[in-house]
């Protein structure tokens, strides 16, 4: 498949010399808030406040705190997503699919353990707009891909979606800190469940 048939996550059109500003004022700001105070003082408002610049003009850019949070995260998204379409085997091109999707989901696994208070404010702000977001999106389509040629006698849009539904930050807290597993035990379980050596 070609890199350029998935939905990279932070392709945006060109834009505005003032607007490419505002944007990234908004995104620093947001960061600021969440290295300072976590994930859950972010606002609207105080990302505008903190931004310099009315709450109108991060609502017109962002919609809401979810869309926010998750553009947040947008940069390693796009780092991950150049890692498991063009990088080194297994993740990358070049290994069975079966090798490709189990480095796939330790590193999926790895990221929301990491990125897990971020992810949760955005998940608990508006929940189904993962399924939306252009980050679940390529995943989704490479999952697929990786699917099809697996099991190709199945429907691999909905096995993706069934290997990935998993995959949120509420089960990896609950996982992690609720039941004290480690990174290496939850992907030793994904192993065991998906049947990989």
């Amino acid at each position: 498949m070609a890199r350029s048939e998935l939905p990279v996550t932070g392709q945006v059109l060109p834009e505005r010399a003032d607007a490419a500003r505002n944007r990234r004022r908004i995104l620093d700001a947001t960061a600021r808030l969440i290295a300072e105070q976590g994930p859950e003082a972010v606002t609207m408002n105080a990302v505008a406040h903190a931004a310099g610049m009315g709450v109108g003009t991060v609502y017109r850019r962002f919609g809401d705190v979810s869309r926010l949070l998750l553009a947040v995260l947008d940069d390693g998204e796009q780092r991950f997503q150049e890692a498991f379409m063009t990088g080194p085997p297994p993740l990358g091109p070049g290994a069975p699919p079966a090798d490709r999707l189990r480095a796939f989901l330790h590193v999926v696994a790895d990221r929301i353990i990491e990125q897990g208070e971020i992810m949760r404010a955005a998940e608990s702000a508006s929940p189904g707009a993962r399924y939306q977001s252009g980050a679940y999106l390529a995943m989704h389509t490479h999952v697929s891909v990786l699917m099809r040629e697996m099991r190709p006698e199945s429907d691999p849009t909905v096995l993706a979606h069934l290997l990935l539904a998993p995959f949120v930050p509420s089960l990896f807290t609950h996982l992690t800190v609720g039941c004290g597993l480690t990174g290496d035990q939850v992907k030793a379980g994904i192993d065991s469940l998906l049947g990989f050596s």
